[in-house]
């Protein structure tokens, strides 16, 4: 098969692609046609199927693995195939794997960093509340290994929550040797575990959607009731050092429009705040510069971003 991000524009595809999404529409001429979101390991490639009443188009769904035949066109500055045939593929025909997008880092050398922070906490309480997590409790383990860290934007692929996390936590490393006002022990568990809500708030792959739980409470809320359930565990946990790991957890958006339902109070709940955003926006970029074909210098206007972005010279 070829993968998407081998796709170029001109070129008449035939294999087989997961489905990610299907929905229906209507041209301005009132015609009706369908928008697909095709899938593979590499990425997506959004699809149209004009002709509804073509005996090349065979009846399909959402998450279903197809068949396709097309051609890719580029419309506004990105890639689209046009859809001329199309039929459901059968078990056999394809490998599940092909199609979920993973990170491109070991998972093993990931989760061996993330334990080495974990051994480098000092305080017995945080200590035994991160081992609760990430060393005793299988289920959590495997979430958290195979979850994004985001349905798109930033590391929406397996293993992402683990990359996040690891950079997250690298950044915070850094801050705590540089600035002694913040309490690397708070820091860094607070770093590990800013994001675990994600272990509920998103599905599992290949859908990797937003969870009922999700939409309706959000990770960051969900962060802080699972830290408070786990705590709660832990005989003779301190109040205080509870509520200043809650706090950093609930506001690691840093403001209350981008989800956080506290501003930060605490130092090391700005450091935290600083670093995830500086690595989300990190890696956003990566994805856009690597999701850009056309070897141009300008890449074009990124929503994300507010700006037109520009590939640095060689020099």
């Amino acid at each position: 098969m070829r993968y998407i991000n081998e796709i170029k524009e001109g070129d008449r595809i035939n294999g087989i692609y997961l489905c990610r999404q299907k929905t229906q529409a209507m041209t301005k001429n009132g015609k009706p046609y369908e928008n697909v979101i095709l899938q593979d390991k590499t990425g997506a490639l959004d699809g149209k199927i004009w002709d509804l009443n073509s005996h090349g188009i065979e009846d399909f769904d959402a998450m279903d693995y197809v068949e396709i035949m097309g051609d890719v066109t580029n419309f506004a500055g990105n890639l689209q195939i046009s859809i001329k045939r199309a039929r459901k593929a059968q078990e056999g025909e394809y490998i599940p794997s092909d199609y979920v997008p993973v990170s491109e880092k070991s998972v093993e050398d990931m989760y061996v960093a993330l334990l080495s922070f974990v051994d480098s906490v000092h305080n017995p309480f945080l200590t035994r509340l991160l081992n609760s997590l990430f060393r005793e409790d299988e289920d959590f383990q495997k979430a958290f290994i195979e979850h994004s860290a985001a349905k798109s934007v930033h590391h929406g692929f397996m293993g992402g929550l683990l990359e996040h996390t690891v950079s997250v936590t690298r950044f915070c490393d850094y801050m705590a040797g540089a600035y002694p006002i913040l309490n690397r022990d708070i820091l860094i568990t607070a770093a590990l575990l800013h994001d675990i809500g994600k272990t509920r708030e998103l599905s599992d792959f290949p859908l990797n959607d937003y969870t009922d739980e999700g939409q309706l409470v959000g990770h960051i809320v969900i962060g802080a009731q699972i830290i408070y359930e786990r705590t709660a565990a832990i005989g003779d946990f301190p109040e205080n050092l509870r509520n200043e790991l809650v706090h950093c957890i609930l506001a690691h958006h840093g403001e209350l429009e981008y989800g956080s339902p506290k501003k930060p109070a605490l130092c090391e709940a700005v450091a935290l705040n600083l670093a995830d955003n500086a690595d989300a926006k990190m890696e956003t970029l990566t994805e856009a510069f690597t999701a850009d074909k056309t070897n141009r210098e300008w890449i074009g206007f990124n929503r994300f971003f507010d700006s037109n972005l520009r590939r640095t010279g060689d020099f």
